[in-house]
């Protein structure tokens, strides 16, 4: 139901398309593509008692390679996911401070006054930038490794090890904390961002859809892909944790449920982040307003407090009406709260920038700074555990590792590998790195996953089989809304995205944006977009097509081998073809562990 796809991914999804556009498409993919999806693994999880690898393979051998693919993109997200936690532990260690490192501007290199980046932007903007990812202008220069993200990100591998070591039983008493301890957060923060001035500004911006934005392909396939980053569908965990259950749980109710709350917490916790976005908007607006006061009021002689940014809008109209040469040789700023708020930090960065600016203005600030790390430290680790089962399921199921090898083994093993790829995130370019992976691993290939898992499901194992099987663990067949979205609705709607989404791309060379202090000074610290090089447009390429590669290698290989059995009639010409793997179900690891 809490993730930190929840906190993290959604929010600046929303702020990314303007708030309230996003939303619509969001809602859609949830009703027909996310709880059906949902529904699906949950029951066939439970049903055959098995991880992602035995269920496919038990569906049909052809069909092997989607269980591999979705271990391939749990990995793949989970090293950029515990990246987000690293950089967590590196705020919670300086929230200890007084004052708040991200409270002011540090002094420049001459101590004469201060740093300029910062005076440009905002000490939270700059202790984000700067002081922690210590980010390069593009994604062309690397940088050195950060030594501090280094020791943070180790720690953050440490961490999940450690939860995994003691298998699932330690992991479900785990998340009872993980899982409730947020809502206690977050409604904290609700009730502080509210009372700023100008949340309302940014409410507003959120619930307020722009119409044109729905017309790309872009927010629909990115609703669609936080729709399954929110419930782990299509990353195969949340089939290896299924096949726990009870022969006879409800699993229908199960994934009603945590759909709609999942759901609803994403908007719950949105409300927090957008007030202060529209705070943090507001204080902008104000300060360029007083800045062309000033103007004004040197250039005329005009008394002080004279013009006000109550009264500005009346004042600047009738200078403008009677001095319009002398108002226009004052190079005045244009000052637009909704610009402001379009403009307002996106990315990666906004739950930590948001939220750290809310508690700046909060008494107290240590403690709610302490909390909140704390908070989102424990979201990090309920998607990580979801991950991380994705991977070590497969590997178990595949039987890639021999049984004398203990698990503690191999999950160090696994944890290693992923920490040392994940070095690259703690690069001075490591944040562009960070927006190619969320971007581009979690988002086509979920969708082929996805439809590969219904279309596997529903007309190969059978429509019919499939509903005795509900029938069998709940005690009713599937409704005519299930029966619709699994048949029709859900496999076309992620057709048409995914087709739609490729053609556009096709058109189009994909851009990022950068922070970058040399830009045109009058822009800065508004993000400069530029073009991604041609060795990384390949790398993002490989990326997409990476995780999906083993769905059409194992289905050609394993017809191969039907084919020539069927041709020899003797199995044993080639040992390696037989019609699946050999699966050890998980209800037979759980009951001889």
């Amino acid at each position: 139901m809490v993730g930190l796809g929840n906190v993290w991914r959604f929010p600046y999804l929303c702020q990314i398309y303007g708030g309230g556009a996003f939303l619509i498409p969001y809602l859609i993919a949830l009703v027909f593509e996310g709880i059906p999806l949902l529904y699906l693994e949950l029951a066939i999880g439970q049903r055959l008692r098995m991880g992602s690898i035995g269920v496919w393979n038990s569906i049909s051998p052809l069909l092997g390679g989607v269980g591999i693919a979705s271990m391939i993109v749990s990995f793949l997200v989970g090293i950029f996911y515990n990246t987000i936690l690293a950089w967590v532990l590196w705020y919670f260690f300086h929230s200890f401070q007084n004052p708040m490192p991200w409270s002011q501007c540090p002094l420049n290199e001459n101590h004469t006054g201060y740093d300029l980046e910062c005076e440009k932007s905002t000490p939270v903007n700059y202790f984000w930038y700067r002081e922690t990812l210590n980010i390069t202008p593009d994604i062309e220069t690397s940088g050195s490794l950060q030594w501090w993200l280094v020791i943070c990100l180790a720690s953050a591998w440490c961490v999940v090890y450690i939860c995994f070591i003691k298998g699932i039983e330690s992991m479900g008493k785990a998340v009872y904390v993980t899982a409730t301890f947020p809502y206690l957060v977050l409604t904290i923060f609700l009730i502080r961002a509210i009372t700023l001035p100008g949340a309302t500004d940014g409410l507003v911006y959120l619930f307020s859809p722009d119409w044109e934005i729905l017309k790309n392909p872009q927010v629909w396939l990115d609703a669609a892909t936080q729709i399954f980053f929110s419930l782990s569908v299509a990353f195969g965990g949340l089939i290896a944790f299924s096949s726990y259950n009870a022969e006879k749980n409800n699993c229908e109710r199960d994934a009603v449920l945590v759909g709609v709350i999942n759901s609803a917490t994403s908007l719950y916790a949105s409300i927090p982040i957008f007030s202060i976005l529209g705070f943090k908007a507001n204080n902008v607006y104000n300060t360029c307003l007083r800045q062309n006061i000033l103007a004004l009021t040197n250039h005329f002689h005009i008394s002080d407090q004279s013009i006000t940014v109550e009264n500005y809008e009346h004042w600047f109209e009738y200078l403008n009406q009677t001095f319009p040469d002398q108002v226009a040789s004052l190079h005045l700023r244009h000052c637009d709260l909704n610009k402001f708020l379009d403009e307002s930090v996106s990315g990666t960065g906004l739950a930590f920038i948001a939220f750290t600016e809310a508690v700046i203005e909060m008494p107290g600030s240590q403690i709610w700074a302490i909390l909140f790390f704390i908070m989102l430290f424990s979201l990090g680790l309920s998607s990580m555990f979801g991950n991380i089962e994705g991977v070590l399921t497969p590997i178990n199921d595949l039987k890639l590792v021999p049984k004398w090898i203990p698990n503690e083994l191999v999950t160090a093993i696994i944890c290693l590998i992923a920490f040392l790829m994940a070095l690259i995130f703690t690069l001075g370019s490591g944040n562009y790195w960070v927006e190619v992976f969320n971007s581009y691993v979690g988002s086509v290939p979920l969708l082929i996953i996805a439809l590969f898992e219904i279309i596997g499901v529903i007309y190969v194992r059978g429509m019919k089989t499939f509903s005795e099987d509900i029938h069998f663990m709940t005690g009713k067949k599937p409704n005519i809304f299930w029966t619709a979205c699994w048949r029709v609705i859900s496999p076309l709607m992620l057709a048409v995205v995914l087709v739609a989404y490729v053609i556009v791309q096709a058109q189009k060379h994909p851009t990022y944006p950068t922070w970058n202090p040399d830009y045109v000074s009058e822009e800065f610290p508004k993000p400069e977009v530029k073009p991604y090089p041609d060795w990384v447009f390949a790398i993002i390429i490989l990326l997409c097509v990476l995780p999906v590669l083993p769905i059409p290698v194992v289905f050609l290989y394993k017809l191969f081998c039907r084919l020539l059995k069927r041709s020899t009639n003797r199995a044993e010409l080639n040992p390696y073809c037989n019609e699946g793997f050999e699966i050890e179900t998980q209800k037979e690891k759980y009951r001889r562990s």
